[in-house]
């Protein structure tokens, strides 16, 4: 039950720094899969594009279901999240300076990179 409510809120941060900053959900989920949750990369890429599924990633997804990478019941709840984040985020993002989302963008894609960098 713990995972449900985690991959949910997973979710729901995606949606809310894709709302404020309008960057894609993968640049949020994908590190938090493997970072947090232990997927494999190819896991994580697998299930994001599960999740974006229609019309986006559809035949990605296929590619990496065929090989055992995706689990949509962890789509599924990250994608519910990822739709109320996604309203919620998008509000804020409209009542704040353009230099403030401009900042939080850099610092955020700058902290990710480092992560993933120093990732084992």
């Amino acid at each position: 039950m713990l995972h449900v409510v985690a991959f949910i809120i997973l979710g729901i941060l995606a949606g809310v720094l894709s709302g404020i900053i309008g960057i894609g959900g993968g640049i949020i989920i994908v590190p938090a899969l493997v970072l947090i949750f232990g997927l494999s990369q190819q896991q994580a890429q697998g299930t994001t594009l599960a999740l974006l599924v229609p019309p986006v990633g559809i035949l990605a997804a296929w590619t990496y279901y065929k090989q055992g990478y995706v689990d949509f019941k962890i789509a599924l709840l990250i994608c519910l999240g990822f739709v109320i984040g996604g309203l919620f985020g998008s509000g804020l993002a409209t009542h704040l300076q353009t230099r403030v989302i401009t900042r939080l963008f850099g610092i955020f894609l700058l902290i990710v990179g480092l992560r993933m960098v120093m990732a084992k």
